[in-house]
């Protein structure tokens, strides 16, 4: 997860909700404003959420084509084999 820089000049930052065992229940995101005292350190390594985006569609473009390819390994499979699945009960 990322820490974010809103174009207003807030963060998003990542944050866990813990039991009392110290087990995770859950993420999100949490917005941190310029007074907060994490602020300087969040900011240092936060991303400029137009970042954020452009990096989510190029993994949305980049898992379309794996995905094109995966079926096209499928079909060659099936074409002349006896499946994907394994050999053909004898």
């Amino acid at each position: 997860m990322y820490v974010i820089r809103l174009p207003n000049g807030h963060l998003m930052a990542p944050e866990s909700a813990v039991d009392p065992s110290g087990q995770v229940v859950g993420d999100a995101y949490v917005e941190i404003s310029p007074a907060d005292p994490e602020y300087p350190r969040l900011a240092a390594d936060a991303v400029p959420e137009e970042e954020i985006h452009q990096r989510r569609q190029r993994w949305r473009e980049g898992d379309e084509a794996l995905r094109r390819e995966f079926e096209r390994y499928l079909a060659e499979q099936g074409s002349g084999a006896a499946g994907a699945t394994g050999p053909a009960p004898s």
